[in-house]
């Protein structure tokens, strides 16, 4: 049967839901690299079977990129060692723009504002419930279409999403849309922590802001810290690093990366609700520092 762009197995028509599957694959996995293998063993499915019969290829393939990933999701939670700590501290893949203005390359995988905070917390999700979530409330996909690739009914899949859906409300609320707003916490927060002000850096910060950090499995900087007090004592030590400070957007946030002697050390995400700041996500895992592409950072 042949579509509108030609038939479906053709790699021109598998390109015009490219952007979408990528898009799908990140909010699943919350990682670049396997978001891409995803996309690619969706093509390869799509490369194997008989297009003639698929009537609605973008829904064919949302489908099979859910699928695929959700047995990542599975095969990565059989493997980790330690559960508990990886859901709490991992964080996912940021993307980096500079301060000016998001990478265009990157403006699909932010069409829906997907801050790093949300996709921390969408690591402490069920794979199931990650799907449901993602597929309903991301991409508008009916639940009767999701329920097969989790093995529930429609009922039950619409409890996973509604599961999930209150995590991610309680311990994700949604940022300032004020890019402005959100600069002005945060350049507020590195002003405090670079000129030894205890009591301002509290001020900046919601009284039950949360600091993740992921240093790598064992790193002495993988930590979860709670509390406005709590945060600012961590923050006071950043102070011989806020020189090297660069703004940037971090999943169209306000954020900054680290950058001493050109070399990244850490890249910090801010959440910013009315002017304080709720949530502070933090990457210094240096084996992966290594692997980001970093834009032009402005001092």
């Amino acid at each position: 049967m042949s579509g509108e762009f030609g038939e479906p197995g053709e790699p021109g028509e598998f390109e015009e839901h490219r952007d979408r599957l990528r898009a799908v694959s990140y909010r699943m996995l919350g990682s670049l690299a396997e978001a891409e293998d995803a996309v690619q063993e969706t093509w390869l499915r799509l490369s194997r079977t008989d297009a003639g019969g698929i009537e609605n290829l973008g829904g064919w393939l949302t489908t099979v990129v859910a699928r695929v990933c959700l047995n990542m999701l599975r095969s990565r939670e059989q493997r980790r060692e330690d559960p508990v700590e990886r859901l709490e501290t991992r964080m996912p893949d940021p993307l980096i723009s500079p301060a000016r203005g998001i990478d265009p390359e990157q403006e699909v995988l932010l069409s829906d504002s997907v801050g790093l905070a949300l996709m921390v917390v969408m690591e402490s999700l069920s794979p199931a419930e990650r799907l449901a979530f993602v597929l309903h409330d991301m991409f508008a996909v009916p639940f009767d279409e999701i329920a097969p690739l989790v093995e529930k009914t429609p009922a039950a899949t619409r409890q996973l999403a509604s599961r999930a859906r209150r995590r991610v409300q309680g311990q994700a609320p949604a940022p300032d849309a004020d890019l402005a707003r959100q600069r002005e916490a945060v350049d507020a927060f590195f002003a405090a922590a670079r000129d030894g002000e205890f009591e301002a850096l509290v001020a900046v910060l919601d009284p039950d802001v949360v600091l993740r950090s992921d240093g790598g499995v064992g790193g002495r900087l993988t930590m979860v810290l709670h509390g406005a007090r709590t945060v600012a004592s961590q923050a006071a030590t950043f102070r011989p690093l806020v020189a090297f400070v660069r703004p940037a957007l971090i999943n169209g946030a306000a954020g900054v990366v680290v950058v001493p002697q050109a070399k990244a050390v850490s890249v910090m995400a801010f959440t910013v609700v009315s002017g304080k700041i709720v949530a502070i996500d933090v990457l210094s895992d240096p084996t992966r520092l290594k692997s980001l592409h970093l834009p032009p950072l402005e001092a």
